[in-house]
């Protein structure tokens, strides 16, 4: 270890001494207070990773899922150090009425995320929400008004921005100009991910609050795809493969080239193949974002193309959920298992890999679901998260990227819906001379439960 190297473990260590919040002159750190709302496959995952990293106590859960909570409660008494299981809740009204919590974790399915996120700046903690954070624009808005009235700090889990393998090539590749001029980019997803079936309306399980869980969105009938996981099939409950996975790419996108608002959003598609399916998302769909180029005075648009199709094969069968950067000396691909840089003519091609940390956790091994490429990334962005939390700056995936990059995708979905350009004023939070558009920028909410007004949050 060099004197550099000494000197930031050095910081570091005081950074992460301090993360739990200190008691008195020679107290003992106190352990922040965690509550996660909504139990299934991600909220475990991430939480298990805070678990990794920081002296957290969690002390509640909440889900309508009866059984889903009251496992997640035994498997976070297994790993949290105290060895406490977590009071368990079915209503997050009144998990943060009963609870005093300094973080709060929002995973629940998209068409909850406004309202727990609000409400728990509202009690007076921070939030790490999953993406994307709304299934409307004016939810989006309510959220990051919320944040900043309360000044609270909300980390959106868009992980690529922890990436080490993505940091890694915008350090040596975009930041040391080997693309030369960037002029374009792709983004894509060709998993075969939509649900599939035609499953008949059944009666949801007892230990399951159909009611509850349906909340704000349209009473659908209960059936087979409806919980858990395959409630995406739905545009009821989020806004399909592009509000699930182009979120994640355009995002990465716009933090590599640090880039702001698209211009124009223009996008089409539909359902082209499976059309006897349940699943009333499109399984084919592409969009384009028209950016401003930072790095040109004269304004030139930096367009940014999406395409996702559930069927076929992708035309890059090694990067089938992807980014693809391409500048006049190169291109480079990255998608969260790896990266290349292909020169063009003369140059090195360079490759990168994503990190495992089996030598220090090795749980990562065995821990069912778990997405292993994602550990180290979220593990950092936690990190991140906390370290914000003590400085109160902003994150490195604050709640204004995560409501630019999700209202983003949510434009191009009207754009596909009413079949034109959609051209947005981000200072206005609107669509420009779009009367109808602008009538969908929020969602109906079913009663009881009343919309999110960002003047009123």
């Amino acid at each position: 270890m060099n004197r550099r190297e000494f000197l930031q473990a050095g910081a570091a260590g005081l950074a992460l001494s301090n993360l739990g919040g200190l008691t008195p002159m020679f107290g003992a750190p106190k352990a922040k207070r965690v509550a996660l709302i909504g139990t299934g496959w991600y909220g475990k995952s991430a939480l298990l990773r805070l678990l990794q990293v920081a002296p957290v106590e969690v002390v509640a859960l909440c889900d309508v899922d009866s059984k889903m909570v009251a496992h997640a409660a035994e498997l976070v008494a297994s790993r949290q150090a105290s060895g406490k299981k977590p009071r368990t809740y079915g209503d997050y009204r009144e998990l943060l009425k009963r609870e005093e919590l300094d973080i709060v974790h929002v995973a629940t399915p998209d068409h909850w995320h406004a309202l727990a996120m609000i409400a728990a700046v509202q009690a007076g903690a921070d939030v790490y929400v999953e993406k994307p954070i709304s299934t409307d624009v004016v939810e989006g808005q309510a959220m990051l008004a919320a944040a900043r009235k309360h000044k609270r700090v909300v980390q959106v889990n868009m992980q690529r921005r922890s990436t080490p393998h993505l940091i890694e090539a915008r350090d040596r590749i975009l930041n040391e100009g080997k693309l030369g001029k960037i002029a374009y980019a792709e983004i894509c997803c060709y998993y075969h991910m939509r649900a599939r079936g035609n499953p008949p309306a059944s009666t949801p399980p007892e230990h399951f609050d159909y009611e509850m869980w349906t909340g704000p969105a349209p009473m659908r009938p209960y059936c087979a795809l409806t919980h858990p996981r395959s409630w995406r099939a739905f545009m009821e409950y989020g806004n399909g493969i592009v509000g699930d996975m182009c979120v994640h790419m355009l995002d990465t996108v716009r933090w590599l080239l640090d880039l702001g608002w698209p211009k124009r959003i223009s996008s089409s598609g539909g359902i082209l193949v499976d059309k006897n399916s349940k699943a009333n998302i499109t399984d084919t769909q592409t969009a384009t974002f028209d950016f401003t180029d930072p790095s040109d005075p004269s304004g030139q648009v930096l367009p940014v193309v999406w395409t996702h199709r559930t069927w076929g094969s992708a035309p890059d069968p090694k990067y089938p959920w992807a980014l693809f950067i391409y500048g006049d000396k190169g291109t480079l691909k990255a998608d969260v298992h790896k990266y290349d840089f292909i020169p063009r003519g003369k140059g090195e091609a360079m490759h990168g890999d994503a990190l495992f940390e089996y030598d220090k956790f090795p749980e990562d091994k065995t821990e069912k679901d778990l997405e292993r490429h994602v550990a180290a990334p979220m593990r950092r962005h936690w990190k991140n998260f906390l370290e914000m939390t003590e400085t109160r700056g902003r994150p490195v995936s604050d709640i204004e990227e995560g409501y630019i990059t999700a209202t983003s995708c949510i434009l191009a979905n009207l754009s596909c819906q009413l079949n034109r350009t959609l051209v947005w004023d981000p200072e206005k939070g609107q669509v420009i001379g779009d009367k109808e558009a602008n009538g969908l920028l929020a969602r109906p909410y079913r009663k009881p439960w009343v919309h999110p007004d960002p003047k009123r949050v």
